[in-house]
């Protein structure tokens, strides 16, 4: 009998509660484990013990001493554990061993307390172990009488080990600490590890377990379990070695560096495979090696390899996950890396984010309701600040203040109010008012004179302070636009890499369909007009099929136009081969220009540019400076020049024409004006956006149609305030778009009207090329005055034609809905 639906979700439930529950016990137990280890420091109780024990070439020991300076040097807190526990591991070896190293810590312990308030300790540690070491060797040789040579090279070489191995634990030491962070190892401190490992196993020499030596064991464990985890190259160092330090320790080992070698190699080449693949790597290296060493030993070696594999299986997947996040090229490594990258990408954002904030901030303190205050209180208030002026020259000594200003107050100040209108309106003040004054006050034509004269300080003032609202208002606006611009940047930042696991299925059943096997495939971006996709495929020989064959199923897919933006071609037979595809624009652009000096000359006044403005916008613009020769080409490209580095930034059209309005004018002293004639195309949808600034009209020519648009604005740099005027038309496919200078629409000479002229002219021509059009219309006007340049000329010609892909969509999917 089926179950019903709520009993389903309860057992569900039920599941998720104890998997839940078990999942806390587990991190419950791992957090103390981790802090009885770590924390409470007999992790390294157990490290020193088992240094304390190890010794090589019979009687040379090294570790313990490198050990002691840098637990001293790192953890200083944990120093008297680890001498203790150095002092067990050497009684367990032997008691001349342990007088030895108890020796060595006394001698240490007296130098570096002694200089522990030395600068640069790093430098003097190792000198104090290879004294601490050689000191008491020398003095234990000397009471023994047993000083030769060969001692004397013995205790050399244990204080030079032993100088080089406080260098190499004050390395790997440091990342058994869980206070410290490491993102990724690198070699040298992954080399470093691996000796101290080698270095602890050598404690273990002498420990069997049913027959099998406990070193060999571990030493094999650890190669299968970092060969799984970083591949060839860490696997077979790992066998070098731990194999080289054993040897040394024991030379009947010395064919086990060969064996560990080996098999880190094979196991990390099968790591492919999985724990069975490392596995098979051992035991096949094991049988090699056993093979050319003595027949006895095969068994026991065997015996050794399989209880290594069996702890090898048995350890959980967790703890390689976690050694994997320290070794770079591991997925683990990679993972982490990218969750780095995410929180520096969330800081930065905020950042900017913050400073967007902060502009807009600015811009509205900046920003005023009206650019000019007209209202009635603000105008009560020039009025009386006008008349508190006049009346201060003229008033104040005047025998008949009192009369005029506190008995008879409303008519003083209405009348007065009135001659002040006039007055300000460039008139004499009204007959009938001025005889009514004459008649009111004793001092009239004084008053008269002294408001005269008041007016001109006032009406300096009044178009002072409206130069300064114009400037906040601007100021307002270019920080509004600063504001939106990096309001957008910090949402670019935040866009992730976003998973498309259907649209990626497509593609990978559609590309396998066709008989495309990928590598790898990665897809950031999916929107409409803006996909990015990169892919790695293999072919026997690149025959062009990321445009033939790739893009037009993606297009297919996708629903829109999708073309190959970078490829890199293997140049060997089944090479690798990366392909990076984007989204194509709807539309395109191809442009024309023609250009003549006035008399012929060099140097033309006028200027043009063409801008990809990124984001599917492109940018036509036209600049005439004012006059003709270097200085109005200095204008026309200052203009151009500011245009194309704010336009750039992603400030919009209408802040960035004010922007270079405002700097034009106020730059210089000197006069310096230029027009500006700009259209904004969107190559998605073929819609212009004009700005015309002191320009001439531009024209739309489609098919026999000749449409003409126009606005009225003056020059730049003229006044300081002004009102774009923007005009908008919707392109169609192969429309040509004429812009042109004065010099080219004012030109013909003895033509009344020079818009049908430019119209009749651009009707009759028999091309659609640009560049011919702009060179038939330069050479139309310049034929109309008998071949004299009498003004700078410039034609710019676009045209928008519809994208047409060269190769068509394959339609693999609604094929098969066919079949079916």
């Amino acid at each position: 009998m089926m179950e019903s639906i709520p009993e389903m979700e309860s057992k569900a439930f039920g599941a998720k509660k104890n998997t839940s529950h078990t999942d806390k016990l587990r991190k419950k137990l791992n957090v103390k484990v981790r802090a009885i280890f770590l924390e409470k420091g007999w992790l390294f109780f157990i490290v020193g013990f088992l240094l304390g024990r190890a010794v090589i070439l019979s009687e040379v020991s090294p570790f313990a001493v490198a050990f002691l300076a840098t637990m001293w040097f790192v953890h200083r807190e944990m120093t008297v554990k680890s001498m203790l526990a150095v002092l067990i591991g050497a009684l367990t070896y032997s008691v001349d061993h342990s007088i030895f190293l108890t020796l060595a810590m006394i001698v240490f312990i007296f130098l570096a307390g002694l200089f522990k308030n030395t600068n640069n300790q790093q430098v003097t540690i190792p000198l104090f172990v290879f004294l601490s070491t050689v000191v008491p060797r020398l003095f234990l040789y000397s009471v023994s009488e047993r000083l030769s040579s060969y001692e004397w090279m013995l205790l050399i070489v244990e204080g030079v080990l032993g100088t080089v191995l406080v260098l190499i634990f004050m390395q790997s030491i440091p990342l058994l600490s869980p206070k410290r962070y490491k993102p990724a190892l690198k070699n040298e401190e992954i080399v470093c590890m691996i000796i101290l490992i080698a270095s602890i196993l050598t404690g273990t020499i002498g420990w069997e377990l049913y027959g099998a030596s406990l070193e060999q064991v571990l030493s094999r464990y650890f190669v299968l379990l970092l060969a799984f985890v970083g591949g060839a190259a860490i696997g077979s160092t790992v066998g070098v070695v731990a194999g080289l330090i054993l040897s040394l320790a024991n030379v009947a080992n010395l064919y086990q560096m060969s064996l560990l070698a080996f098999s880190g190699l094979l196991g990390g080449l099968l790591k492919e495979g999985k724990k069975p693949g490392v596995a098979a790597g051992l035991l096949v290296g094991t049988f090699l090696i056993g093979i050319y060493g003595d027949a006895a030993a095969l068994v026991p070696s065997l015996m050794e390899s399989l209880i290594a594999i069996v702890f090898f299986i048995l350890t959980p997947t967790s703890w390689f996950k976690r050694i994997s996040r320290y070794i770079p090229g591991t997925d683990e490594h990679t993972s982490e890396q990218e969750q780095y990258l995410q929180k520096v990408r969330n800081v930065t954002a905020k950042r900017v984010e913050q400073f967007s904030d902060v502009f807009e901030a600015l811009s509205k303190s900046f920003a005023t309701s009206d650019v000019y205050p007209q209202d009635i209180e603000e105008a009560r208030r020039e009025t009386d600040y006008f008349l508190s002026q006049v009346t201060e020259k003229t008033c104040q000594t005047c025998f008949m203040k009192d009369r005029c200003w506190q008995k008879q107050f409303d008519k003083t100040y209405s009348m007065m109010e009135e001659m002040k209108e006039d007055i300000a309106d460039g008139n004499e003040p009204n007959r009938k008012v001025s005889r009514e004054f004459e008649n009111y006050c004793v001092k009239s034509k004084k008053v008269v004179a002294a408001m005269k004269e008041e007016m001109s300080f006032f009406e300096a003032n009044r178009k002072l302070k409206q130069q300064v609202m114009e400037s906040k208002r601007l100021v307002a606006d270019q920080l509004q636009g600063v504001s939106e611009v990096m309001d957008d940047f910090a949402k670019e930042i935040l866009k992730e890499r976003q998973h498309h696991e259907h649209q990626e299925m497509q593609i990978i059943h559609a590309l396998k369909h066709m008989g495309i096997d990928l590598e790898k495939l990665d897809i950031y971006r999916l929107e409409k007009g803006n996909v990015d996709i990169e892919m790695t495929a293999s072919f026997y020989n690149y025959h062009g099929e990321g445009s033939k064959l790739i893009a037009p199923v993606l297009s297919d897919i996708l629903n829109e136009m999708i073309i190959v933006k970078h490829e890199e071609i293997s140049p060997f037979p089944n090479g690798y081969c990366h392909l990076a595809f984007g989204s194509a624009k709807e539309f395109v652009v191809e442009t024309g220009a023609a250009n003549a000096a006035k008399g012929g000359g060099l140097i033309s006044g006028d200027s043009y540019t063409t801008i990809e403005l990124g984001a599917g916008k492109y940018a036509m613009a036209i600049s005439d400076g004012m006059g003709n020769g270097k200085r109005a080409k200095e204008e026309s490209v200052e203009t151009l020049r500011l245009l194309q580095q704010i336009l750039q930034t992603g400030i919009p059209e209408k802040v960035a024409i004010k922007s270079i309005n405002s700097i034009l004018a106020l730059r210089s002293t000197d006069e310096m004006f230029a027009t500006l004639d700009l259209a904004v195309i969107d190559l998605h949808n073929a819609f212009v956006r004009f700005l015309k600034i002191g320009s001439t009209p531009s024209f739309i020519k489609r098919g026999d149609k000749m449409l003409k648009v126009e606005a009225s604005n003056l020059p730049m740099g003229i006044i300081q305030e002004f009102e774009v005027d923007i005009v908008s038309e919707q392109l169609m496919s192969d429309d040509l778009l004429i812009m042109m200078s004065d010099g080219i629409f004012d030109g013909p000479k003895h033509v009344e009207n020079t818009d049908m002229w430019v119209k009749r002219k651009v009707r009759e021509m028999k091309t659609n090329e640009p560049q011919e059009i702009a060179d038939l219309l330069l050479e139309e006007v310049i034929r109309t005055r008998d071949g004299e340049i009498e003004d700078d000329m410039t034609v710019l010609v676009a045209r928008v034609t519809k994208n047409n892909p060269k190769w068509s969509t394959i339609p693999i999917y609604r094929n098969k809905a066919k079949a079916q």
